[in-house]
C-alpha cells in the first residue's frame, strides 16, 4: 500500500470519535471507539469521545468539532445505515468510510444482494419475509439447512441457524425482536472468510474458525477460541477473493474501508457473498486490525488510515467525503 497521505496531526483538527449509540451494537460500538480513540491520541490527534448521534448534533452546533471518526455500529441509533452520513452532509462536517448511499444500501442485507445479483456477483440462495410469508414454502423452496436473520442487523444480532421445519417458527420469532424485515439465506457448508478493505486496496484475507458450529456472536466477541488464519487462502485463491471483495465493495457503492464476508463452499471451493460492513469492529477481537497487522499496518497507522478517509477524495480511494 501507499503511504499515509498526510503525517501532520493538526490536518484532522478536532476529531469526535462517535461511539456508542442506541443500536443493538451499543455495547461493541464502545469498546471499539475507546480503542480509537486512544489511539488517535497516541498519535498526536485532537479526539474526544461523542456517544450516540444526539450528543454528536450538538458538539457540531457548538463549533466543538472538525471531523467526525464514525465507530458507530447498526442501525436506528448506530452510524451504518446512511442517516449519520446524511446528517454530517448536511451539517458539513467531514466523516470516516462511506457515504450515505453506500451506507444505507449495506445495512440492508436484502438490498444489497439485489444488487450483487444484478451485476452478476455470487450470493447464497435467499427469501425476503415479510409478516404473513409461508415460512415453510420459502425453506423448502431454498432447501435446509438455512439462515434466518434480521435484514438490517449487524454482528451475528438475530440470527439463527434452522436445520429442520420444526425449527422454522422460534428462529423467525427471535429474529422478528429486531426491526426490519427477515433475511432467510441458504446455509453454505464450508469455511467463513472476510477481506478488510482500505483506501481501494483489499488486505489479506481471514479465514474464521469458530470453536462452536458457527462464528456467533460469543464467538465474535467473547470467546478465546476462535482461531484467525491470514491470510484465509493462499495464491490464485487469495488473489480471487481479494478482487471479489473490490468487486463487491464498489458495486455496493462504499468507499473508504469496511470489510467483506464470505462463504466459501468446501465441496466447490465456490466463494460466496454475504454482507458489507461499511464501519468494522476495532476490538481486540476484530478482524481490520488482524489483517492489517499481516501487512505491516499497526492499530495506531491503522486508525490514522481510516481517519484519512475524511480527507478530499484520493485517486486510489474511489473517493471520499470531503
Amino acid at each position: 500500500m501507499a503511504p499515509p497521505r498526510v503525517s501532520d496531526p493538526a490536518v484532522f483538527g478536532r476529531v469526535a470519535v462517535l461511539m456508542g449509540g442506541t443500536s443493538a451494537e451499543r455495547e461493541v460500538s464502545l469498546d471499539s471507539g475507546r480503542n480509537v480513540l486512544d489511539a488517535l491520541r497516541a498519535r498526536g490527534v485532537e479526539a474526544f469521545a461523542v456517544d450516540g448521534i444526539p450528543a454528536l448534533v450538538e458538539a457540531v452546533q457548538a463549533g466543538r468539532v472538525d471531523r467526525v471518526f464514525n465507530i458507530l455500529h447498526g442501525n436506528k441509533g448506530g452510524g451504518e445505515d446512511g442517516v449519520l452520513q446524511g446528517l454530517c452532509e448536511a451539517l458539513g462536517v467531514p466523516y470516516t468510510g462511506s457515504g450515505v448511499l453506500g451506507s444505507a444500501l449495506s445495512m440492508d442485507k436484502i438490498r444489497t444482494k439485489q444488487v450483487w445479483l444484478s451485476v452478476g456477483l455470487p450470493t447464497p440462495r435467499y427469501a425476503r419475509l415479510s409478516p404473513g410469508d409461508d415460512v415453510l414454502a420459502a425453506a423448502r423452496g431454498i432447501g435446509l439447512p438455512v439462515f434466518i436473520k434480521p435484514s438490517s442487523e449487524g454482528s451475528s444480532v438475530g440470527v439463527s441457524r434452522v436445520m429442520g421445519e420444526s425449527d422454522l417458527a422460534a428462529a423467525v420469532e427471535h429474529a422478528a425482536r429486531y426491526p426490519g424485515e427477515l433475511l432467510m439465506e441458504q446455509l453454505i457448508v464450508g469455511d467463513e472468510l472476510t477481506v478488510p478493505v482500505l483506501a481501494g486496496h483489499a488486505l489479506p484475507s481471514i479465514r474464521i474458525v469458530p470453536k462452536g458450529e458457527f462464528y456467533d456472536y460469543h464467538a465474535k466477541y467473547m470467546a478465546d477460541d476462535t482461531q484467525y488464519l491470514c491470510p484465509g487462502l493462499e495464491g490464485d485463491d487469495e488473489a480471487q477473493i481479494r478482487r471479489l471483495a473490490l468487486e463487491a465493495f464498489v458495486a455496493a457503492g462504499c468507499h473508504g474501508w469496511g470489510r467483506v464476508d464470505f462463504m466459501r463452499d468446501r465441496a466447490t471451493g465456490e466463494l460466496t457473498l454475504l454482507e458489507v460492513n461499511t464501519a468494522p469492529g476495532m476490538t481486540s477481537h476484530s478482524l481490520v486490525p488482524k489483517a492489517a497487522a499481516q501487512v505491516g499496518i499497526g492499530f495506531e497507522e491503522l486508525c490514522w488510515r481510516v481517519l484519512e478517509s475524511s480527507l478530499a477524495p484520493a485517486a486510489d480511494d474511489g473517493g471520499a467525503t470531503a
